[in-house]
């Protein structure tokens, strides 16, 4: 059944009523349920049913999901066919809106707010961590923020990695990648085997986005953003945009967290978490730059 004749329909019990956006690989509808109230249901692209990838990864992002509960995770309810190739899976419904429209409108944002937001999306990460689970796909476009409250849910374990797994089977070709771009860990592109430290490195992209409104690299196109992810530093925070100043405490942890090595990050996702939290917590509002939010987005890997 096409996505647009979903809506007014009932699917495995669940009663569409509008479609609240769309992806590659699925279009997601607000619905209600008698059991579990108002929720989200994605439901896998037509074109993508015979798909085995496609069908794998979704399968996938509920098998993962399901093992991660915590207050930051948004909680997976069911997944199944609700006829021969019509995947769906539902989801706790989030309030808000997709951090990075919210970062895109906003940013630079309250130093108090960015610690809210990355302690929250830490703590989620290190839940997903201690069962087995390396995220890989940590981006602004995966956490639903609620402003009013505060608070924050990850979404999308759809290409996350069981640690349980063989290293050869955790393992992805040199100059392959799973992930984003844009906060892809070095060590995802160049072959080594990804660690929970990957997500670390994606949380520290996402801190320096919220902090600066711009992003760690000055690449115009994914071939500039391989090379640099590789080959150059990431731009020091204080050099961002004019304008903006920070203290050498919050910077040191901001690019830390961004090491091209590994081992030079900090132990997990809380303590780079904290580190940032004390640092801000101990430096003055910085000034805000005028215009040009995102500036070094708009023109780089749409998709």
């Amino acid at each position: 059944m096409p996505k647009e004749m979903l809506v007014g329909q009932t699917l495995a019990g669940y009663a569409i009523r509008s479609e609240v956006g769309e992806g590659g690989t699925s279009a997601v509808f607000r619905a209600e349920h008698p059991q579990h109230g108002v929720v989200a249901v994605k439901v896998l692209r037509e074109k993508l049913r015979n798909d085995k990838t496609a069908v794998a990864r979704f399968v996938r992002e509920a098998r993962y999901g399901a093992r991660v509960r915590h207050p930051n995770v948004v909680q997976t309810l069911e997944v199944g066919e609700a006829a021969p190739g019509m995947h769906f899976l539902a989801i706790e419904w989030a309030k808000g809106e997709l951090l990075e429209r919210y970062v895109k409108a906003n940013a630079p944002l309250p130093f108090d707010e960015v610690a809210t937001i990355v302690m929250q999306i830490a703590d989620a990460v290190h839940a997903a961590h201690a069962v087995g689970i390396v995220h890989r796909d940590l981006k602004p476009d995966n956490v639903m923020y609620d402003p009013a409250t505060r608070q924050v849910k990850l979404l999308d374990f759809g290409i996350a990695t069981d640690t349980d797994m063989a290293p050869e089977q955790r393992l992805t070709r040199a100059g392959f990648f799973v992930g984003t771009l844009m906060y892809v860990a070095p060590e995802a592109l160049s072959g080594e085997l990804v660690s929970p430290a990957a997500d670390q490195y994606s949380l520290a992209t996402i801190a320096y986005l919220m902090l600066t409104g711009c992003l760690p690299f000055t690449a115009k196109t994914p071939r500039e953003m391989f090379s640099q992810l590789l080959s150059q530093p990431p731009v020091p925070l204080n050099e961002a945009r004019p304008g903006l100043h920070f203290s050498s405490a919050v910077e040191q942890v901001v690019m830390k967290g961004l090491s091209k090595d590994p081992r030079q990050r900090y132990g997990d996702t809380c303590a780079f978490a904290e580190a940032l939290r004390d640092a801000l917590a101990n430096t003055a509002a910085a000034p805000l730059a005028p215009g040009g939010l995102l500036d070094r987005m708009k023109s780089i890997f749409k998709r």
